[in-house]
């Protein structure tokens, strides 16, 4: 699991698969036809009817107010914290590792080639790309954070 993976979770919580964020899971089965009793037998055989089409799966809403978590984390860890632009404060906030080597994981991970490791130019970059990520995950993430 990647570092990425493991801001997803600790944000969206049970939502879906840590690798892959499945939209739909949790969504309630379809329910299953009703049982039809035994068609008569025909003297003449008859042209096979269609089948229904299954009924379609309901998608579950998934927008998670990013911000709104977050901001309440940070109320309740009880310390300052710049979470909104410091990829550093970010990852602390969540309980996760935010060392060099950590960030260097996840730019490499994102595909962040900003300035050079641990510069402000590299972590404003992967500030955005985790951003940029978690709204293209189902995350409503406000657009001062994604431009």
């Amino acid at each position: 699991m990647g570092l990425f993976d493991s801001i997803k979770h600790a944000i969206f919580g049970d939502k879906g698969p840590l690798g892959s964020w499945d939209k739909n899971k949790g969504a309630a089965p379809a329910p299953a036809a009703p049982h039809a009793p035994a068609a008569p037998i025909a003297p003449h055989p008859q042209p096979a009817a269609a089948a229904p089409a299954p009924a379609a799966q309901a998608p579950v809403d998934v927008d998670v107010d990013v911000e709104q978590i977050l901001t309440q984390k940070a109320a309740a860890y009880g310390k300052p914290n710049n979470w909104r632009t410091s990829i550093v404060d970010l990852l602390t906030l969540l309980g996760l590792d935010s060392s060099l080597q950590a960030r260097k994981e996840l730019a490499q991970e994102l595909n962040v080639h900003a300035g050079a490791d641990g510069s402000a130019e590299q972590n404003i970059a992967l500030h955005k790309a985790v951003m940029q990520q978690l709204a293209a995950n189902g995350g409503k993430v406000p657009a001062s954070m994604l431009d």
